[in-house]
């Protein structure tokens, strides 16, 4: 600072010194450049900064315009002005030495939401400009057209202006799978533990009684892998009318983890099968199906498309059951809303445009919803094969494969179906699903299944199964019919299949005290097999007071 003071102070001593000499030249000129604007170019004296002259610094290239050096920088990445991401990010000069040229690399461009299929697109722009392809330091409007960057060095922000055309719509809550992380690898345990002793001086029954009971669930996570396990240990020292018992009980084990690109996971050892359209079953094999989990929370779950005009810049924002549930802001034309969360049970819509001018467009989006609904170009599904798992000494352990398969499509239809194959059973499936706006939701199957049961007799039958939906805005109601029917007797499922007698019960495992009653759980019989089911389930809401339900249910055989 005591240097450029002292530089500044020599300037002005120089100025006087030669200001009588050039007196009439100095005012000439100040009446030329008043009278006809020239150009002008700033040029700072490094010798200013430095006595030496050695060590005077090159700053050439600042006087062109550049703020800051070629080199690395972490910067804030805005695409369209909307942040995205940091990273760290290597800029070189142009060849004119005045700006900084940011490099890019196509998997990063793509990762912030540029269409692959652009930059590949746009070849014969990069050829015409004489740009290398795939080069990541090539300016961007020279692989993009129409397209700039803007360096902010003192704000850390790298600014990508990019025509919309180019830029996939990414969803709310969006984050690249670049950013994901594994988590660090680490062991955990959680337990729960009780017991008691009890001395009992009763004439008919004396004596002491300890119990124990002991669960733990414990788990090692090792890179993408994750082992869960639980078991569980039992003790019971009774009176001289009963038996000790010490014993540990294995309950499952399982590891997984997850496979990124499919937007799936991966689960191997004891587990349940996907419940969409067959019956969950628990199972000891491997499983692999898509996760909703690595999607954003926008993109959970079914939501209807929103379409609109705005007549210029607006704000829109969407209503549900009272709620605000979401808020944008749109430029002039028509626009599209893909990122609705999901409810449950649906519930109208409620949009409001506002427009610049402060005038207001209102109108409903009728929304119901059933469980088979997927989002348009959501594919869900599962597959799963092993060993049928069922806890009790009354059915086997058949092996087994199970498929089911959704897709949303256009319109709000979801066409869905499913396979069980096992040794002694086989069922199929096939159905749909749509929402009918006003009308609320519905879906439709039926499934073909064959079956030999304990006693050698084959059997074949149908199931057909309607679930319907509809939600009133006005009085903020749900409504939800779910019916089955099985048109003929033959019609059994996975389960039934590996009954190895026609009827009896299902017993409680026993805790080795002697004086312990059998208890029985269910009671099955072959000979009858279910006929029909009905389900209704109503919601109401009750305002700032919450919200009361209702459900019923009836079964046949």
């Amino acid at each position: 600072m005591t240097a450029i003071r002292a530089a500044f102070k020599a300037y002005r001593m120089h100025q006087v010194l030669i200001m009588p000499r050039f007196a009439r030249l100095t005012i000439a000129l100040g009446l030329a450049t008043a009278v006809f604007p020239v150009d002008a170019e700033y040029y700072f004296n490094p010798r200013f900064l430095s006595n030496d002259l050695a060590e005077s610094v090159d700053l050439s290239a600042f006087t062109k315009g550049r703020e800051a050096p070629p080199g690395t920088y972490r910067v804030d990445i805005y695409l369209n002005d909307e942040f995205m991401t940091s990273r760290d990010i290597t800029f070189i000069a142009d060849d004119n030495n005045a700006e900084l040229i940011p490099c890019l690399s196509t998997d990063l461009l793509v990762s912030l939401g540029i269409k692959k299929s652009a930059l590949l697109d746009n070849k014969e722009h990069s050829a015409e400009k004489h740009v290398p392809d795939n080069s990541a330091c090539t300016p961007l409007q020279d692989r993009l057209a129409d397209a700039s960057t803007e360096f902010d060095v003192g704000q850390q922000h790298l600014s990508l202006s990019v025509p919309q055309i180019y830029v996939g719509r990414m969803a709310r809550g969006y984050v690249s799978p670049d950013l994901w992380e594994e988590g660090i690898n680490a062991g955990l345990l959680n337990y729960s533990f009780n017991g008691n002793s009890i001395n009992n001086r009763s004439n008919h029954n004396a004596g002491k009684s300890n119990y124990a009971y002991l669960n733990l669930q414990s788990g090692i996570n090792i890179g993408s892998w994750r082992l869960r396990d639980n078991s569980t240990w039992s003790y019971y020292s009774g009176s001289s009318n009963s038996s000790d018992s010490n014993k540990w009980q294995h309950i499952n084990t399982s590891a997984e983890r997850d496979i990124i690109p499919l937007r799936s996971r991966l689960t191997v050892g004891d587990s349940y099968t996907d419940g969409d359209i067959f019956d969950s079953v628990n199972f000891r094999g491997l499983k692999i199906n898509s996760t909703e989990a690595m999607l954003p929370d926008s993109q959970h779950g079914f939501a209807p498309v929103i379409h609109g005009i705005a007549r210029g810049t607006a704000q829109v924002s969407v209503k549900q059951n009272g709620y605000d549930v979401y808020q944008t802001t749109v430029p002039p034309g028509p626009f599209t809303i893909d990122d609705i969360n999901s409810a449950a049970n649906g519930g109208d819509l409620q949009v409001t445009i506002k427009e610049a001018d402060g005038s207001i467009q209102t109108l409903y989006v009728p929304y119901s919803s059933v469980p088979v609904l997927q989002r348009a170009g959501y594919t869900r599904y599962a597959l799963a094969m092993g060993e049928y798992r069922s806890g009790n000494n009354l059915q086997s352990s058949p092996k087994f494969i199970q498929g089911s398969l959704m897709h949303g499509l256009e319109g709000n239809w979801t066409p869905y179906g499913g396979m069980q194959i096992a040794e002694d059973y086989q069922a199929f499936n096939l159905g749909i699903g749509k929402d009918l706006g006003l009308f609320g939701a519905f879906s439709f199957d039926i499934t073909q299944a064959n079956t030999t049961l304990a006693d050698g007799t084959r059997h074949s039958g149908q199931s057909v199964k309607s679930v319907y939906s509809k939600s009133f805005y006005q009085t903020g109601t749900n409504i939800q019919v779910a019916g089955y029917r099985y048109s003929t007797q033959g019609f059994y499922n996975l389960s039934d299949s590996a009954y190895s007698r026609m009827s009896g019960y299902t017993v409680k495992p026993p805790t080795g005290d002697t004086n312990e009653q059998t208890q029985f759980i269910d009671y099955f019989n072959l000979f009858y097999s279910k006929r029909g089911q009905e389900q209704i389930s109503i919601s109401q809401q009750l305002g700032n007071y919450g919200t009361t339900f209702f459900s019923a249910s009836r079964q046949s055989y």
